[in-house]
């Protein structure tokens, strides 16, 4: 469990560094060890009840705070809700009202909204005991409460136990994950299950965990170069700026070894560009969710299959099941499901959507995939995203992927919008890295994409709406598209498709 793991590397290798936040400071693991039992310690005192949620809210600024927080909530005997500041105030007003939080600690530059019996900065904590502490810390307690990204409505409280969240970890000292450099390198906010998992692999891998406070390009590229960086974790969003950004021409990157992508799906294009720009590194397309972890598939990238996110890793297991919960056979398109042996996480608060997505240790992903004849995953699209259009179905996925590959586009996002005949057609939005326009992009799409799949509209932006995390909030982009018949609300360009080809089918 991590409180355990956290004492393990204490006593192991008390001065070693454990974390740190470019421009802030240094955690070691000692310091991390005692701070911890010191904020254990002062929720004990301040009367918090064991196995209650306790808020966490930091900037990106204060992770060596988080960490400390995080594993000190759970050394109450307590679980853990971490939260950024850079979240709307209504977004962690819910939150905390969500999960009914006893209390929350909090940044000094940060005012959470009143929630639980009271706020406290570090400071203003008692925190002079350090002696061991450890309340009730059981396996199948509750430990951490994540917040999905809610990406189309609200967020929703995600409970993980200590023996979920420290699956596969290892308190001893031999053959360390990730010893090829002295440091990691991630950008994720706060309060992400990327995120947290960073402190995971903090307390587990052999490298010390660094991040830097707000994720830029250049800056990011600059921590690598100047600390030798071995491994980065990065989510597509990222990846796509640090191309956008060309930052290979403008440092050293050749001491990376591995590339680790996750969150959401990469396209092949952006995989290539990875690949160029980091040439010695092995790139790693990593599939899971805030759901479903720690159960996951990776997929070492192979040009002989760009577009699968891999294989089970560390015992899990997946499986495509159609409407009726069968499994399909491979090839054959249906819902992915993902299990993994350290148990499955739950709903906090809703029984009835705990039950509809937790099943028998499975986990319904909500996506539509298929597998290859070798176990290799293939996600065709977000099953809420797939567009039907007249008698197909389209994949934003593969829209999207088509539309990466144009040396002018830097970043784009697919939806369905309405029309009178098909149902549903797909349109893009499109952030160009350079000169382009729609009649030359449509061009280029036509060798790569059927007449079904060509976006109906297009509309040039000069940047796409994400939350926090850097996911695309797809639901925001209908309103910049032209009803039938409408006026367009942004400079938005047109294509009709061809009724009786694409609602037919022939």
């Amino acid at each position: 469990m991590i409180p355990d793991l956290l004492a393990a590397r204490a006593r192991q290798s008390p001065e070693r560094p454990a974390l740190e936040v470019d421009g802030v400071g240094v955690l070691s693991f000692g310091e991390w060890d005692s701070r911890a039992n010191a904020i254990a310690h002062a929720l004990i005192d301040r009367g918090v009840p064991a196995g209650r949620p306790v808020g966490v809210v930091f900037s990106e600024r204060d992770w060596i705070d988080v960490a400390v927080a995080w594993c000190g909530v759970m050394r109450a005997g307590c679980a853990c809700v971490p939260l950024s500041s850079r979240l709307a105030p209504e977004q962690v007003r819910h939150a905390l009202a969500d999960c009914s939080v006893a209390a929350v600690v909090h940044g000094a530059d940060v005012t959470p909204p009143e929630a639980g019996d009271w706020r406290a900065t570090p400071a203003e904590l008692d925190l002079s005991d350090t002696t061991p502490a450890r309340r009730e810390v059981r396996p199948g307690a509750l430990a951490q409460i994540i917040y999905t990204s809610g990406t189309t409505g609200r967020a929703k409280g995600v409970g993980a136990t200590h023996a979920n969240l420290a699956y596969g970890t290892s308190a001893g000292p031999k053959r360390r994950k990730l010893a090829h450099s002295r440091h990691f390198l991630h950008a994720f906010p706060v309060g992400t299950n990327g995120g947290q998992m960073m402190l995971v692999n903090a307390l587990d891998v052999s490298p010390a965990g660094l991040t830097l406070p707000r994720f830029t390009p250049g800056r990011f590229a600059r921590l690598i170069e100047s600390y030798a960086v071995g491994t980065i974790f990065v989510v597509p969003a990222m990846a796509i700026e640090l191309l956008n950004a060309r930052v290979q021409d403008r440092f050293e990157l050749s001491g990376v070894k591995l590339v680790a992508s996750t969150a959401a799906s990469l396209p092949p294009a952006v995989a290539a560009g990875l690949a160029a720009a980091f040439p010695k590194a092995t790139l790693a397309n990593i599939y899971t969710s805030t759901e479903a972890a720690p159960a996951q598939t990776m997929m070492i990238v192979d040009p002989g299959r760009p577009a699968s996110v891999g294989r089970p890793l560390g015992g899990s297991d997946v499986v495509i099941r159609d409407a009726g919960g069968g499994r399909v056979p491979a090839g054959e398109q249906g819902e992915v499901w993902l299990r993994s042996p350290a148990g499955p996480r739950a709903y906090i608060g809703d029984q009835r959507l705990t039950e509809a997505i937790f099943r028998g240790g499975w986990v319904r992903m909500g996506d539509i995939g298929y597998l290859d004849a070798d176990g290799y995953l293939y996600l065709v699209d977000r099953e809420s995203d797939v567009i039907k259009s007249g008698a197909f179905k389209v994949s934003t996925l593969a829209v999207e992927a088509a539309l990466y590959e144009h040396p002018a586009v830097a970043e784009a996002a697919v939806v369905g919008i309405p029309h009178p005949v098909l149902g549903k057609v797909t349109a893009a939005a499109v952030v160009a890295r350079s000169p382009v326009d729609a009649a030359g992009l449509r061009t280029f799409l036509m060798s790569r994409l059927a007449r079904h799949e060509l976006p109906g509209q297009l509309v040039f932006l000069p940047e796409l709406p994400k939350n926090h995390i850097g996911k695309v909030q797809k639901h925001r982009l209908h309103e910049l598209f032209q009803p039938p018949g409408g006026q367009p609300a942004n400079e938005v360009t047109t294509a009709t498709p061809d009724p009786l080809t694409d609602a037919s089918g022939q």
